[in-house]
């Protein structure tokens, strides 16, 4: 699905699992080493196993590189990754992503979706998500929590 003449939107393959690696590493916000990555678990293994199970995700391509990407679990409903790279923020990369794993967490039965993001509502993350339909559901363990429910509230 092309966004413009240069950006285009497809389903992630095993393949791209290394170039994810690349985009997550260096976002502006919520930044996390592969150290800090492996630390929670997360590898290239372990998304390679993710994918084939309950998650799907799509990314975001400018002239064949990867410059974002976005991530869901269609067993909890969770969105579970988004990541644009710094230079391609205020595009609308990453509606276009958060949108299309929405529809499908959405088609696949889910009801309510949930994520969890940094407390500070000065970040951009936090008023993205509020500008896409998401709402603030809890704090706890010094993490934001947002749900956004099938049909609105």
């Amino acid at each position: 699905m092309p966004i413009n003449a240069m950006l285009t939107i497809r389903q992630i393959e095993s393949a791209d699992i290394p170039a994810l690696f690349q985009v997550r590493t260096v976002t502006d916000e919520n930044r996390l080493t592969m150290e800090e990555l492996a630390a929670l678990g997360i590898n290239e293994q372990s998304v390679a196993e993710k994918l084939q199970g309950t998650f799907k995700g799509w990314l975001c391509e400018d002239k064949g590189a990867v410059v974002g990407f976005a991530m869901g679990d269609r067993s909890t409903g969770e969105m579970w990754v988004i990541a644009v790279l710094p230079s391609h923020i205020l595009r609308g990369i990453g509606g276009a992503l958060l949108e299309k794993v929405d529809g499908w967490l959405f088609s696949e039965g889910c009801q309510e979706l949930w994520l969890t993001t940094d407390i500070d509502p000065s970040l951009r993350a936090y008023s993205f998500y509020i500008k896409h339909g998401w709402e603030d559901w809890k704090i706890e363990d010094g993490m934001r929590y947002m749900r956004k429910r099938k049909g609105g509230r």
